[in-house]
């Protein structure tokens, strides 16, 4: 037999813990003498608490026995219940199956009672089965005579009647019979037309009935609902759906309505597209549509339930209706008149007070929702359409207007002058008059398509500018084959230069916003090409009258004294007081270029080596001649109002500076001023200079060549140039040739 403390290796580790803990709580106690006097105290007090636990060890371990005991008791118990239950159990399958021959009786039983049921169910159905055709013809006269409450009850019992048998045949799986009872209830489907035809003629007829006789479209309305019900149901129910369900005629009736507003209004084969036949359909259109909307909400909504939401409805059927009809009549090819009318109708007129906005309409009516009547795609293709009718029209009377005017300038008499006598004419304010009005309708409109107009308004006006340009150079190839027509050829190209000043200066007033009325550089560009074109005219003109003065020198009878340069002078005289009838900027600027024309005239003259000094006595008189001709000509200019630091003459007086030096030796320095002043000025035109002198040998000739190549000029941008434009005539080759006898 094996120990205890083999049995309880626990227990003997417990009691040598508590064994250690007590001689170390001893030795910490007792540690000094006079301690030990207490030790019969700990003694009892310790003997006290060791019976206490014993005892709470004893009554701890009696109560867990108790329980174990009751326990077991209880398990002996319940396995002598489930013996028990099991025998019952046993018995009574032993007694089901002396019952199951019993059980077979009883299964013909249910067949006879399910079969008594059904013949129940068709005794009691066939009074109304054989009453069917009876309540046929009656429903039919009951429509005939439009008692449709009546008529739609005895329908829906017969429905009834024969969806019940389907359900019942549906369930018993007799779908072959089914046929049967379809064939036998075959009027019903032509009472349902019947019914359906009158529900729907009086739908398409509803805006007039609500007026005229609401109890007969109340009545419409009553039994689609009754058929909504019914539909319902049977979706909801979900086992058995006879034929023709659902019907939908909520749906149905949706769907007459609108067809009935759509073909009332809204076909546009037979309108006339043109401006005035298109006006009148879209009046009508605004008149009818605004009418019915009102018999809607006040009479219509009365008659329908709310859900119906039937205000909604026609609003959204009229607003889809007239956009669907606008890109209709859009198809066709409008003129501008029928464009802008369609565009302010969709755009002013609909949302206006006067149609959607009416305060009989307001706050039920509201087409906020809805969309806008012509999309932003729709609506920028007809902009775009209606700036190509416009852009057709402003040609087509510009091109007039310009040749009324190019008729004009044929004239035998002088343009028509303003209060400050400046010459002028009719063109600018006919074009900008044009243009602007063009705007100002496209204002009316929309922002964006006054913004189109205007863009087409600038090209047409820098295009208007290029055929000007062409009759101008036009007008210019007649007065040359015959100058003495037109006979007031420079009066008219003044007045065109007036005209393009008031065109460039009315040309900000187009544009919409006053905030950013500035002139493109393009449109900038072609008023500039327009007056340098008229400006070139008048030169031309001018100089065909100084040509014949300019061949005349340099001559020796110029050099001994003429009125040559007082008869340049008459002549430029006489064109400065015609330019005194255009405005200031051209005025100077027509001064600026006579001056540098009669400048350049006069050097050419010059250089056409004509004439060369066989003397210092004749360079003297060609000095004076130049100095004199050139104060003579610069005073002329500054009379009449052109500063002598805007004048070109200043090149003539440097010119006569080489002409008058005495030393030829000093013709380099001299010649190197000259250029440095005249960058422009090329070899040719010094070697001409010096030819002029008659004093000059090779050797100077060719120092001042070689330095004028160790000096190239460079042309300041600001620079003007004279010499540029005056081309050196070839000098003539020796006939180097032997003569002799021809062959």
């Amino acid at each position: 037999a094996s120990s205890p403390d083999e049995e309880w290796p626990e227990a003997e580790k417990a009691e040598k813990l508590a064994r250690g803990a007590a001689l170390k709580w001893a030795s910490g106690v007792f540690y000094r003498p006079e301690k030990l006097e207490g030790l019969g105290q700990y003694r009892s007090r310790e003997t006290q608490r060791n019976s206490s636990i014993q005892s709470r060890l004893k009554s701890t371990v009696q109560s867990y026995l108790e329980g174990v005991s009751a326990g077991l008791e209880q398990l002996r118990s319940a396995a002598q219940e489930v013996q028990s239950v099991c025998q019952d159990l046993g018995a009574a399958r032993w007694a089901l199956l002396d019952s199951a021959d019993r059980f077979q009786g009883f299964q013909q039983m249910r067949a006879l009672m399910a079969e008594h049921v059904q013949l129940a169910s068709v005794v009691q159905v066939l009074p109304q089965l054989f009453s069917v055709h009876e309540v046929f013809s009656h429903t039919l006269q009951l429509l005939r005579g439009q008692h449709l409450l009546e008529a739609h009850a005895e329908l829906m019992m017969m429905e009834r009647l024969r969806d019940d048998i389907l359900s019942q045949l549906h369930l018993r799986g007799l779908s072959s019979a089914q046929a049967t009872v379809l064939s036998y209830f075959g009027g019903l489907q032509e009472l349902n037309d019947s019914l359906a035809k009158q529900l729907w003629d009086i739908v398409g007829s509803s805006l007039r009935l609500v007026r005229e006789d609401p109890v007969l479209f109340v009545t419409a309305v009553r039994i689609i609902e009754r058929e909504e019900k019914i539909d319902d149901t049977l979706l909801l129910e979900a086992t058995f759906l006879p034929p023709g369900r659902p019907k939908g005629w909520r749906q149905k009736f949706y769907n007459i309505l609108q067809e009935a507003i759509t073909g009332a209004h809204f076909h546009a084969a037979c309108m006339d597209a043109e401006g005035p036949g298109l006006a009148r359909h879209l009046a009508a259109l605004q008149k009818d549509i605004v009418s019915e909307l009102r018999v809607v909400k006040d009479l219509m909504v009365q008659c329908v339930p709310a859900h119906y939401n039937i205000l909604h409805i026609c609003t959204a059927t009229y607003h889809q209706g007239l956009a669907s009809h606008l890109q209709d009549i859009l198809r066709e090819d409008l003129d501008k008149q029928a464009l802008f009318l369609l565009l302010e109708w969709a755009l002013r007129v609909y949302h206006s007070p006067e149609m959607m906005g009416h305060p009989d309409l307001l706050p039920e009516v509201d087409i906020s929702a809805l969309g806008p009547l012509m999309s932003p795609e729709l609506l920028d293709q007809t902009e775009r359409k209606y700036v190509v009718k416009v852009k057709a029209s402003v040609l087509e009377w510009m091109q007039r207007t310009l040749e009324v005017e190019f008729k004009e300038w044929f004239r035998e008499e002088e343009p028509e002058t303003d209060h400050q006598g400046f010459f002028q004419s009719a063109l600018p304010v006919i074009v900008m008059q044009m243009l602007n009005e063009n705007i100002q309708v496209a204002s009316l409109i929309t922002d964006s398509l006054q913004q189109k107009v205007y863009n087409m308004a600038l090209e047409e006006l820098e295009a208007f500018l290029g055929r000007l340009r062409e009759a101008l150079v036009q007008c210019g190839k007649e007065h040359q084959k015959d100058r003495t027509t037109p006979k007031y050829y420079v009066s008219y190209l003044l007045a065109m230069l007036n005209n393009n000043l008031t065109l460039g200066s009315s040309v900000a007033s187009l544009h919409p916003d006053t905030a950013h009325r500035e002139v493109p550089a393009s449109l900038r560009a072609a008023l500039d090409r327009t007056q340098k074109k008229a400006c070139q005219l008048l030169l031309e003109e001018l100089l065909l009258d100084l040509q014949p003065l300019c061949l005349q020198l340099p001559s020796r009878k110029w050099l001994s004294g003429s009125q040559l340069v007082s008869s340049m002078c008459e002549v430029i005289d006489k064109y400065a007081k015609d330019f005194s009838h255009v405005r200031k900027p051209v005025f100077t600027l027509l001064l600026t270029e006579s001056e540098l024309l009669v400048t350049s005239q006069y050097l050419r003259a010059l250089m056409q080596k004509k004439m060369v000094c066989k003397s210092e006595e004749e360079r003297g008189q060609l000095c004076d001649r130049l100095l004199q001709d050139a104060t003579q000509l610069r005073e002329l200019f500054s009379g009449l109002g052109l500063d002598q630091s805007q004048q070109s003459l200043e090149a003539i007086f440097a010119l006569r500076e080489l002409i008058c030096l005495k030393d030829p030796a000093l013709l380099s320095l001299e010649v190197l001023g000259f250029i440095t002043k005249y960058p422009d000025v090329s070899d040719e035109h010094v070697s001409t200079l010096l030819d002029l002198r008659g004093d000059v040998s090779k050797e100077v000739r060719h120092m001042v060549l070689e330095m004028m190549a160790q000096h190239p000029q460079v042309l300041p941008e600001s620079y003007r140039p004279i010499f540029s434009t005056i081309l050196i005539p070839a000098p003539e080759l020796p006939f180097c040739l032997r003569r002799g006898k021809c062959a």
